[in-house]
């Protein structure tokens, strides 16, 4: 066993090391510059959608695109949000935070573009749902040739949704309410169990209901109690920021019982936390979005690319501002992870360590249902839509066992296996970059696309094959 975990603490390191790193902010900076800004340039398009524009989407598919959002943001609003953070300014200072918002408008234009890829190349199954993701659009856009890159995705997405997605979330429930408030792990367990069951078994609606319920109300009340703290340290405000800033180009002095930093270090712990934070190049949330009744995959991923803006940029900030606002990323007591964070808002607000206990709980049963999809797509992927039912009740069992069990090995391989989903995922994207391209051309000229699978009665027979570059645009004739 601890030859076992020696590998896998060696695999882990290095596939979260540098070079994935790289690979990850490389690909959005490369998408980025290519699609010449699009994505920040419709940022307030995503926003204007968000807040009463269109919610209910206006075609075919399962659940809305407001709905397909909070199923994704559900997925990533995590104990990366809190835990994550807390890590990155524990190691990296508070320059850490800065490079975490870096990842995140990059990874913006990832998310758009795996997105936009997974609702253009999505399938309505036999009985009618509508499946999509990485192992859908390599396959389906690159062809049978590069079926193995879906096989991987798919496996590893599964092996990384019973433990991320599953097992060490209900483990995190159930130590953080027998920490906070002593309530046995058993109860949690059992809890959980039928909590989930309901709402797993009930499919993608009844998981796209749930989340688009609960979702808002948990992002509202953490960005409530973290409104709070800046209220009572408001002078203290823009010192903060400008720590943040600096502290990201020059590293971080001892300071109390923080043992510095180096920029090396800031840049690091920032990028891989932000990273995590919102997933975007991992391959996850474009599952959900793929079940979205929003027919135009353009529009959809201006919609979904708000994800990684709500969860980054706003969600973690919320979490570091506090902790380096309060002072006690400071603390001789050398905390760390969601202990740095909860002291942190407890410090501030009477009982604040509870309330964050709350939202971490919140967080992370959101995170079970959002996970529970991923790996259901996966396994329709793998072995058709007979093995939904059986994976269901193989994710609603672990819920429990994940809650009352020691998850070492189990953190490793999840670990590993998340990071590696991106290999594939990644590789898609930079081979159909040119359908991306073009796509987002025909967008701008008519302010919509066609799925893959309608493009052949779009008026001329070759729309495909000029999509994909291969043949020369015919002439129209009358």
């Amino acid at each position: 066993m601890e030859t076992l975990i020696n590998f896998l603490s060696a695999l882990s390191g290095f596939v979260w090391g540098p070079v994935m790193l790289v690979l990850l902010i490389g690909v959005g900076l490369y998408l980025t510059i290519s699609l010449k800004f699009f994505t920040f340039r419709h940022i307030p398009t995503a926003f204007k959608s968000i807040m009463g524009g269109n919610q209910k989407g206006n075609g075919s598919g399962e659940i809305s695109p407001f709905s397909a959002l909070m199923t994704a943001l559900a997925g990533t609003i995590g104990t990366g949000s809190i835990a994550g953070v807390a890590t990155a300014i524990f190691w990296g200072g508070p320059g850490a935070l800065f490079w975490m918002w870096i990842t995140a408008l990059v990874g913006m234009t990832t998310k758009f573009c795996e997105i936009l890829l997974s609702v253009y190349y999505r399938e309505k199954t036999a009985n009618g749902s509508y499946v999509g993701g990485s192992m859908f659009f390599i396959e389906r856009g690159l062809g049978s040739k590069f079926k193995f890159l879906s096989v991987m995705f798919s496996a590893f997405c599964i092996l990384a949704c019973f433990g991320t997605g599953n097992m060490i979330q209900s483990n995190t429930i159930a130590e953080s309410l027998k920490g906070s408030f002593s309530i046995p792990s058993e109860y949690t367990a059992l809890a959980l169990f039928f909590i989930a069951g309901t709402v797993i078994l009930g499919g993608v609606k009844r998981i796209g209901d749930f989340a688009s319920k609960v979702v808002p109300f948990m992002a509202f009340l953490y960005i409530g109690i973290s409104v709070a703290v800046f209220i009572m340290y408001y002078d203290k405000f823009f010192d903060v920021l400008l720590m943040i800033v600096s502290d990201a180009f020059t590293g971080t002095a001892v300071q109390g019982g923080f043992a510095g930093s180096t920029i090396m270090l800031a840049i690091r712990y920032g990028m891989a936390r932000g990273v995590f934070s919102n997933e975007a190049g991992l391959g996850t949330a474009p599952i959900a979005h793929a079940a979205s009744t929003n027919d135009c995959a353009v529009d959809q991923a201006i919609f979904g690319m708000l994800d990684t803006i709500i969860t980054t940029i706003i969600v973690c900030s919320m979490t570091g501002f506090t902790i380096i606002i309060t002072g006690m990323w400071t603390s001789p007591d050398q905390l760390n992870g969601a202990t740095l964070a909860a002291a942190s808002y407890s410090f501030a607000i009477p009982h604040g360590d509870k309330i964050v206990t709350v939202c971490l709980l919140f967080f992370a049963f959101t995170t079970i249902l959002s996970w529970s999809l991923y790996g259901e797509r996966c396994c329709i992927y793998l072995f058709g839509e007979k093995s939904i039912r059986y994976f269901r009740y193989a994710y609603v069992i672990l819920v429990p066992v994940g809650a009352i069990s020691q998850l070492d090995v189990i953190w490793l391989i999840s670990d590993c296996a998340n990071a590696l989903m991106a290999i594939p995922n990644l590789t898609g994207i930079l081979l159909l970059s040119p359908v991306i391209l073009k796509l987002v051309e025909k967008y701008k000229k008519d302010g919509t696309v066609p799925s893959f699978d309608e493009s052949e009665e779009m008026g001329h027979p070759h729309w495909k094959q000029i999509l994909h570059g291969r043949l020369p645009r015919p002439h129209r004739t009358k």
